[in-house]
C-alpha cells in the first residue's frame, strides 16, 4: 500500500466511525476478551519472530502491555524456565495468561506500566507487542527511559508495533483523537483506546530520547510494510 493509499483508507476509516464514542484502554479490552486473539491474528507470524530474536542466555523478561499472553506462548516454547513479569491494564486479559501457563515463573501485575516503578537492572530483555501505538513520542521517551533503567547492562528491548507511514497519517491520526476528546469530555491523563502510530523515524528517535544509543530496525515480515520489529540494547 503507498503512503496517498494509507492515508485514504484511514481518512475513510475515520470519516465512517466519526461519531463512535470514546473507549478506555482497559474497557476496550475487558470487552473484547474472547474476540482478542482474533483481532490480533494479523500479527500472528510476528510472535514467533519476536521470540527468534532473544538471546539464548535471557532469564529474566519484563512483557509491557503483555494482554492474554500471545507473544508469551512463543517465547515459554522456547524458553520454558523463563522468569516473566507481565503488566497489563485488564484484569480479564491476566486471568486468561495464568490460566493458560499455570506452571510458568510467572508475575502478573495490574496496572499502567507508565506510572509504575519497573526498577533498576532487573532484567535480561524487555518486550513491548502491539501496545505503545496510542501514546505521544514524548510519553512513549519517558517509558523508554524507566525501560533502558530496568534493564541488566547489555540487555536488549524488543518492540513489534505497526508505524504510521507518513508523517500526514501520524498528524490526522492525532488530530482526530484529540478532537475525540474534546467531544467526550475525557481528561489528558485518562488512556483511551484510538490508534495514533508514530512514524518510524519519530519512534526511532523516542528511543534515543529514553537513553538508548543502539537502536536499530531488525526489519519487517515480507506480508506487512508498516510492522517493524525494533531492538535497542543498553550497553554493557
Amino acid at each position: 500500500m503507498t503512503h496517498e493509499e494509507a492515508l485514504q483508507a484511514l481518512t475513510a476509516w475515520l470519516d465512517a466511525t466519526q461519531d463512535v464514542p470514546l473507549e478506555t484502554m482497559a474497557g476496550f479490552f475487558d470487552a473484547r476478551i474472547d474476540s482478542y486473539e482474533a483481532h490480533m491474528s494479523p500479527w500472528e507470524k510476528h510472535y514467533p519472530w519476536m521470540a527468534s530474536l532473544l538471546p539464548s542466555s535471557v532469564q529474566t523478561l519484563l512483557d509491557l502491555g503483555c494482554g492474554s499472553g500471545l507473544e508469551l506462548d512463543a517465547i515459554f516454547a522456547r524458553f520454558p524456565d523463563l522468569q516473566v513479569t507481565g503488566i497489563d491494564l485488564s484484569a480479564p486479559m491476566l486471568a486468561r495468561l495464568e490460566q493458560k501457563h499455570p506452571d510458568k515463573r510467572l508475575a502478573l501485575v495490574q496496572g499502567d506500566y507508565f506510572a509504575l516503578d519497573l526498577g533498576e537492572a532487573l532484567y535480561d530483555a524487555v518486550v513491548s507487542f502491539e501496545t505503545l501505538h496510542h501514546f505521544s513520542a514524548s510519553k512513549k521517551a519517558g517509558l523508554f527511559r524507566q525501560i533502558h533503567r530496568c534493564l541488566k547492562p547489555g540487555g536488549i528491548y524488543l518492540e513489534c508495533d505497526y508505524i504510521a507511514v507518513s508523517q500526514a497519517i501520524e498528524d490526522l491520526a492525532f488530530a482526530e483523537c484529540a478532537r475525540k476528546r474534546r467531544r467526550d469530555g475525557i481528561p489528558d491523563g485518562v488512556f483511551v483506546h484510538f490508534d495514533t502510530p508514530l512514524t518510524l523515524e519519530h519512534e526511532l528517535q523516542a528511543l534515543r530520547d529514553g537513553g538508548f544509543s543502539r537502536v536499530e530496525v531488525v526489519g519487517f515480515l515480507p506480508e506487512d510494510d508498516h510492522t517493524p520489529m525494533l531492538r535497542a540494547e543498553k550497553q554493557p
